[in-house]
């Protein structure tokens, strides 16, 4: 490793910026390989690129031992256990005047 002590303030900006830009560069192509891993591998399952974005995450609720207590009538995937932070469309619901109940799961 250079002592990098002796350097001028210029000559640690300009070698900032070249530690930036190779920074920039590495974590880009990273994220480039991963993608084509993870397309290849989609490929492989029979999955176009189009499918595998359509793919949506488990509901955590379900995942933490909570059970949906309701869900959106407009939109069946969002849900909410009725413990925490109420999510926006539950927000947005009891807002517009509607009762909670109303979105009470089956």
């Amino acid at each position: 490793m250079q002592d990098l002590s002796k350097y001028s303030m210029s000559k640690l900006r300009a070698l900032d910026e070249q530690v930036n830009e190779a920074l920039k560069t590495h974590h880009f192509l990273s994220i480039s390989k991963a993608r084509e891993q993870i397309l290849h591998i989609a490929r492989n399952a029979g999955l176009s690129e189009k499918q595998l974005l359509s793919i949506k995450a488990p509901n955590t609720a379900k995942q933490d031992g909570g059970n949906v207590k309701y869900r959106n009538p407009a939109d069946p995937a969002q849900q909410w256990s009725g413990r925490g932070r109420q999510p926006g469309w539950v927000k947005a619901w009891v807002a517009s005047g509607k009762s909670l109940e109303d979105a009470r799961a089956s």
